[in-house]
């Protein structure tokens, strides 16, 4: 079965930046699966496994505008350090926040004063290139569920 819209793929895979260095990897948490045609993964990678099968391996590099964006100086910003969280700061922590739009996203942590902290909104692999080394495991159709939820479904887990 060829991969396409709606389709549930399984995939082993390893991210790799430009200098080769193993960003992520599915080998500690077994398998990922997704949703293909949903957003579910970045576009370049979707791209590149549109019309595959199961048992095919795919090396897709992406670019920044098919991965995570360019990076965005705006979204590098300082707030006083009584706006975060009591106990001990540390460059890369993260921390989910809100935007003045009631928007939540993800920030991380980049420089710890005593008055002020600076924070980056943009994704950490944002402005990256990524080097993908992926194996197809399976693919199937996704049920009615699944597509109206826009994600796969664990099928041990109930949803309502």
């Amino acid at each position: 079965m060829q991969i396409t819209q709606d389709r549930v793929v399984t995939i082993a895979y390893t991210l790799k930046d430009d200098e080769g260095q193993v960003l992520d990897t599915s080998e500690a948490n077994g398998d990922f699966s997704y949703l293909h045609g949903h957003q579910n993964i970045v576009d370049g990678l979707e791209e590149a496994l549109e019309g595959k099968e199961s048992g095919d391996s795919v090396q897709a590099t992406v670019s920044p505008e098919k991965g995570y964006g360019s990076r965005h100086d705006q979204l590098v910003f300082t707030v006083p350090r009584s706006n975060m969280p009591e106990g001990e700061l540390m460059s890369g922590m993260q921390f989910a926040a809100q935007d003045k739009e009631g928007n939540q996203q993800v920030v991380t942590l980049v420089d710890v004063g005593d008055e002020e902290v600076k924070l980056d909104a943009n994704h950490p692999l944002a402005g990256q290139t990524l080097h993908f080394d992926v194996t197809v495991n399976d693919v199937r159709e996704a049920n009615s569920e699944e597509i109206e939820h826009g994600h796969v479904h664990d099928p041990d887990t109930p949803h309502e």
